[in-house]
C-alpha cells in the first residue's frame, strides 16, 4: 500500500455543503487556512435541489462576505407568508412586524457561489474523496485521512476539524461512545413534493390547514415552483400519479378567496420524511460538529440551512478569537452557544408543524384547537409578531456573546 500524501492545515472541513462551504469562506476571510473534503462531486452538490428559504441575518452575511451578488440578483425577496385555513388566506407581514424580510433562494444555488468563490480564491476544495476518517481525536492535532479522486491516499494534519458532513456523515460517529446524548422526535407524516414548471400561486409562500391535510406553495423563482402535500412517511410514489397531485392539491386550496394555481410539467417529485433531531454536545476536544451533522428540523419552519449557517458563525468566530491569541474559551463554549440557538429553531419548527398538520389519529376537538391557535396567531400583532421574528430569523449575534441570552 502508498504512504498517504502528507500535508497540514489549521482547520480541515469535512462537507462541501453550505456550513462547510461557509465555515471555509469566514475563515478566508480572516486570514485562517482551511482544506474542505466532500465525498460527492462538484456537479451533485451543485445540483442537489433542497429549500432555499434564506433568513434575514443568513442573506446579509452571505453579501458581507462577498457571495451575495447573484442571491441579490435572482432571489425572490418576500415580505411574509399566508396561513390559509378554513378556506381563507391570512398575511403575516413581516417587515411592519419586524422591519426584515427572507429571500427565497435554493440551496444549491447557495453551494454555487460558495463552491465559485472557493475556488477563485485558490483554497483547497477536493471533491470525489473516499475512505475518509478522522484520528488523533483524542489529541490537540487530529488527522483527517483519506482517498483522492485519485484513489490516492492522503493525510491532513489539523489544528481542529469541522464536521460538516451530515446527518449521515461519519464526524459525530467518530466522537467516542457515550459522549453524545441524542434527542429525536420522529412524526408520523412527510411530505410528498414536487417541482413543477409553473407560474407561482401567489407571490408570497402560502402554508395551508386542511381536513385532507397540510400542503405548501412556494417558488424558486417565476417560472419553477415547488409545492408539498402531507403523506405518509410510506408513501408510495407510484401512487401518485401526476393529475392526481395536481387534484389534490386543487382541493387543499379551495375556499372562496383560493389562489390561482396553474398546473404545469412536473419536474421532480418525492417524499421527504420528517423529524426533530438534536446532539449534545456539537463538540469533542478538537472535533466539532456543524449543520445536519449535529441537528434536523422539520421543514416547515425553514430552518435548516440558516441553522448551518449560524452554527458555522459561531465557529468561525471563536477560532478568529484562538487564533488571535485569546485561547480556548471560544471555542469550548461552541455547542451551548449553538444549543441555545438550535433547540429555539426546534421549538418554532415543532409548533409551525404541529399547528399546520393533520395528525393521523386526529379528533374533531384537536382540529378545533388547531383552528383556534391559527386564528389567534392571524388575529393577534402579538402572536404575529413572534412567528414573524422567528421565521425572518433571529439576530445571528444574538448568541455571540453572553450565553444567558
Amino acid at each position: 500500500m502508498a504512504e498517504p500524501r502528507g500535508t497540514r492545515t489549521q482547520v480541515g472541513i469535512i462537507g462541501a455543503g453550505p456550513a462547510g462551504l461557509v465555515l471555509a469562506l469566514l475563515l478566508r476571510r480572516r486570514g485562517i487556512d482551511s482544506i474542505v473534503l466532500e465525498t460527492r462531486s462538484r456537479e451533485y452538490c451543485e445540483q442537489r435541489i433542497r429549500a432555499g428559504v434564506l433568513e434575514h441575518g443568513t442573506v446579509e452575511l452571505l453579501d458581507a462576505n462577498g457571495v451575495g451578488a447573484r442571491m441579490r440578483d435572482e432571489g425572490l425577496v418576500h415580505r411574509g407568508i399566508y396561513l390559509r385555513f378554513g378556506g381563507h388566506s391570512r398575511h403575516i407581514d413581516f417587515p411592519e412586524l419586524t422591519g426584515k424580510t427572507i429571500t427565497v433562494y435554493g440551496q444549491h444555488e447557495v453551494v454555487k457561489d460558495l463552491i465559485a468563490a472557493q475556488l477563485a480564491s485558490g483554497s483547497p476544495l477536493h471533491f470525489d474523496v473516499g475512505d475518509v476518517t478522522i484520528d488523533d481525536v483524542d489529541t490537540d492535532r487530529p488527522t483527517v485521512r483519506y482517498r483522492d479522486a485519485t484513489g490516492t491516499p492522503n493525510s491532513i494534519s489539523c489544528d481542529v476539524v469541522a464536521g460538516c458532513d451530515g446527518f449521515h456523515g461519519i464526524a459525530r460517529d467518530t466522537i467516542p461512545r457515550g459522549v453524545l446524548t441524542a434527542y429525536e422526535r420522529v412524526y408520523p407524516f412527510a411530505w410528498l413534493g414536487i417541482l413543477s414548471e409553473s407560474p407561482p400561486v401567489a407571490h408570497e409562500l402560502v402554508y395551508t390547514h386542511h381536513a385532507r391535510g397540510f400542503a405548501l406553495f412556494s417558488q424558486r423563482s417565476p417560472t419553477i415552483q415547488r409545492m408539498y402535500l402531507q403523506c405518509a412517511p410510506d408513501e408510495d410514489l407510484a401512487k401518485w400519479p401526476d393529475e392526481l397531485i395536481w387534484e389534490e392539491l386543487h382541493r387543499r386550496l379551495e375556499g372562496h378567496d383560493a389562489p390561482n394555481l396553474v398546473e404545469g410539467a412536473i419536474l421532480q417529485k418525492g417524499v421527504t420524511a420528517m423529524r426533530s433531531f438534536v446532539v449534545e454536545p456539537m463538540q469533542y476536544r478538537r472535533l466539532f460538529l456543524a449543520g445536519d451533522a449535529a441537528h434536523i428540523v422539520p421543514p416547515t419552519g425553514a430552518k435548516g440551512m440558516n441553522l448551518a449557517i449560524a452554527d458555522v458563525t459561531v465557529l468561525a468566530g471563536a477560532l478568529a478569537a484562538f487564533y488571535g491569541g485569546e485561547g480556548t474559551a471560544a471555542l469550548d463554549s461552541y455547542s451551548a452557544r449553538c444549543l441555545r440557538r438550535v433547540w429555539r429553531a426546534q421549538r418554532f419548527s415543532a409548533w409551525m408543524t404541529s399547528m399546520l398538520h393533520r395528525a393521523p389519529a386526529a379528533d374533531a376537538f384537536g382540529e378545533r384547537l388547531q383552528l383556534a391557535e391559527l386564528d389567534y396567531v392571524t388575529s393577534s400583532r402579538a402572536a404575529a409578531q413572534s412567528l414573524a421574528e422567528n421565521y425572518v430569523g433571529l439576530p445571528l449575534d444574538a448568541h455571540l456573546g453572553d450565553d444567558r441570552l
